[in-house]
């Protein structure tokens, strides 16, 4: 149970590519299906500009981000329709879900996403390992987006736990860094076998 000197007491966990996977080209295929523009052209002006990080960062509503896209597509695809779409990109990380089961009891629990309230709303928290968590932290409630200070210490605070304290699980190494340079031990998910590998290594699962 130990990281380095410290009793690892809280492990935190990134959701998307670590509790679910996802895949953008699905809902990049329906704007494509809505619109008829090329899929390239639907990448930038979705995902290629700022407009989904000011989602994710709460700077603006799910109101206005469906707004915003349906002026970029030209196509008025209703609210319902264009959620749906955005929303259906995740496939359960069975592997990761089961291991939030175990540590369940032994450990704090918390959650640390770069999201937004469409995603949170109509899939995160309908996860069914989502209320196995202590501790939530989403990007469009905090105001900031990983690797922002901010973000790791909303989910310290939560957890009322020291970083040293802490392990933070993502499958974005500047995330894991982001992290690490707070004081948390970060981990950058590869896949399961090396997650508990390295998890193993800071006492956290059985060698």
């Amino acid at each position: 149970m130990k990281g380095g000197n410290r009793l690892i007491r809280g492990v935190i966990f990134d959701f998307g590519n670590v509790i679910c996977s996802f895949d953008v080209e699905k809902f990049l295929a329906k704007l494509h299906g809505w619109s008829g523009l090329d899929v390239e052209t639907l990448r930038d002006r979705v995902y290629g500009s700022r407009l989904h990080s000011r989602y994710e960062r709460g700077e603006i509503s799910s109101k206005e981000f469906h707004r915003e896209v349906v002026r970029r597509i030209g196509v008025d695809v209703p609210v319902e329709e264009l959620a749906e779409g955005f929303c259906g990109i995740f496939t359960p990380l069975e592997s990761t879900q089961g291991l939030i089961r175990t540590l369940k009891g032994k450990y704090l629990l918390g959650l640390l996403s770069n999201t937004n309230e469409w995603h949170f709303l109509r899939h995160i928290r309908k996860v069914p390992v989502f209320p196995l968590f202590d501790a939530v932290t989403l990007s469009f409630e905090v105001g900031a987006l990983k690797p922002e200070p901010e973000i790791y210490l909303d989910a310290l605070r939560k957890l009322s736990l020291p970083p040293e304290d802490c392990v933070f699980i993502d499958d974005i190494g500047k995330y894991a860094d982001g992290a690490a340079a707070m004081g948390i031990r970060g981990i950058r998910y590869t896949g399961h076998a090396e997650l508990l590998r390295e998890l193993s290594g800071l006492g956290v699962v059985p060698p």
